[in-house]
């Protein structure tokens, strides 16, 4: 008998060594490199833009980013995740996740995330910060004259609209998943996104009053550099958080985002010594971030060489995109958000075709793991590329017609943009000296 109920139980006990198990190393850095990245939106980007905004709209450049974060997460909680990572029926899956995890229901605090051993929660505040950084991103297309409400109302259904179904598109099991695209961290989802967005909103609300022509200094270069050290910091968990776990691709992350953010601090210092024979921290500060949006999407499927030519072309491209090109179209992007982040993180997700190595253990699915056709994942990182920025494109425009229609307007009243939307929009200085 006692045989018999030890053979009975051999195959339950099997089953249960088999069952996934928290990780608890691996869920402390999930934990700590959400921490990170939550860093980066109300203190790393606010201070970052912040700095680089006049004085009298610094207040209210902060208060935008920060609300984004806020009015982000909460909607992502809401519906986001749902949409980003559920699973819906029929061919609408390719699009978006469906519905059946509003506000989180069917998921329990003890359930484990496929992609790693850590729970489930986790992983949704992880990507709940990818979704606040986002649409914080565009922010820095339209400070100092949109209207605060209208910015609040567009962060709501932005996130839900436009965010969360590329989400599903690309890491989600949607289209983009499917055929195999590569973006590591972000490259399309992220910075190409909110980057794209910005540009959208900074045409549709119109250019800032006396731009190009008045003088619309800084109010402090120094908490731009420092905000921009804030986000560095903070991009190693964005980055080597996408490794799901402490292990040896969060490893190479680290490295790869370390060499990319140098060089291109370093290639921006260097174009600006020989064009304006001067070279600015404002421009050491902003190739540092140019080189870690292009580093992003290839983060953890490149080598030490291909991080040192990611970084230092995707800054070429930022630098000329925030220089001859804005000057040339004529478009008040007030803080470079399309420059920096979609020209740079349209490069890297391209140079990750050009660029990955062919190691199995790093690659995902895709034409260069399944048959090393690098030519093949360069058309598949082509196709993604154009598929994001049409949808971010038309699903901006959408937002922002329907966010203007709730709040009754799209920009201040043009007394209250010259007197500085800190007093007339917030009753308060950011500097009281």
């Amino acid at each position: 008998m006692k045989k018999l109920f030890a053979a009975l139980l051999l195959p339950l006990l099997a089953l249960a060594e088999e069952a996934p198990t928290i990780d608890s190393g691996d869920t402390a850095w999930m934990m700590v490199s959400t921490a990170f990245v939550m860093l980066m939106t109300p203190a790393g980007l606010a201070l970052f833009y912040g700095g680089m905004t006049r004085s009298k709209n610094i207040l209210n450049t902060y208060a935008m980013v920060f609300a984004a974060f806020v009015v982000g997460f909460v909607v992502w909680i809401a519906a986001g995740y749902s949409i980003a990572f559920g699973t819906a029926d029929g061919g609408m899956n390719k699009v978006i996740g469906g519905f059946s995890h509003l506000f989180l229901s069917g998921i329990s605090y003890t359930q484990i995330n496929g992609l790693g051993a850590f729970p489930e929660f986790v992983f949704v505040v992880f990507q709940g910060t990818f979704a606040a950084i986002t649409v914080a991103i565009a922010s820095g297309s339209v400070i100092e004259r949109i209207k605060f409400s209208t910015w609040l109302v567009f962060v709501a259904i932005w996130v839900l609209v436009v965010y969360a179904p590329i989400t599903h598109m690309v890491w989600g099991g949607g289209y983009l998943f499917d055929i195999g695209a590569l973006d590591f961290a972000g490259g399309t989802v992220v910075h190409m996104n909110g980057g794209l967005a910005g540009l959208v909103l900074a045409v549709l609300v119109g250019k800032r009053a006396g731009y190009p022509k008045s003088a619309m200094k800084p109010a402090s270069v120094i908490l731009t550099a420092l905000g921009a050290a804030l986000l560095w910091f903070g991009w190693y968990g964005f980055n080597g958080g996408s490794a799901f776990g402490a292990n040896a691709i969060a490893g190479l992350a680290f490295l790869t985002t370390t060499v990319a953010a140098s060089i291109a601090t370093i290639t921006w210092i260097v174009l600006e010594w020989i064009i304006y024979k001067k070279p600015t921290l404002l421009g050491a500060a902003t190739g540092a971030i140019a080189g870690l949006v292009a580093i992003t999407p290839a983060a953890g499927f490149v080598d030490v060489s291909g991080a040192f030519m990611i970084g230092t072309i995707g800054t070429v491209f930022a630098f000329f995109g925030v220089t001859l090109f804005k000057k040339k179209m004529g478009y008040d992007d007030s803080l470079d958000a399309f420059g920096v982040h979609f020209l740079a993180g349209l490069w890297g997700a391209l140079a990750t075709a050009i660029f990955a190595v062919k190691d199995q253990a790093l690659l995902w699915d895709g034409p260069l793991k399944e048959s090393g056709d690098r030519m093949g994942q360069f058309l598949v990182q082509l196709e993604s590329v154009a598929i994001v920025g049409t949808f971010t494109l038309v699903g901006t425009v959408v937002v922002y017609y329907v966010a203007v229609a709730i709040t009754g307007g799209r920009r201040v009243k043009e007394d209250n943009e010259v007197m500085g939307l800190d007093e007339s929009v917030h009753g308060e200085k950011g500097f009281n000296l």
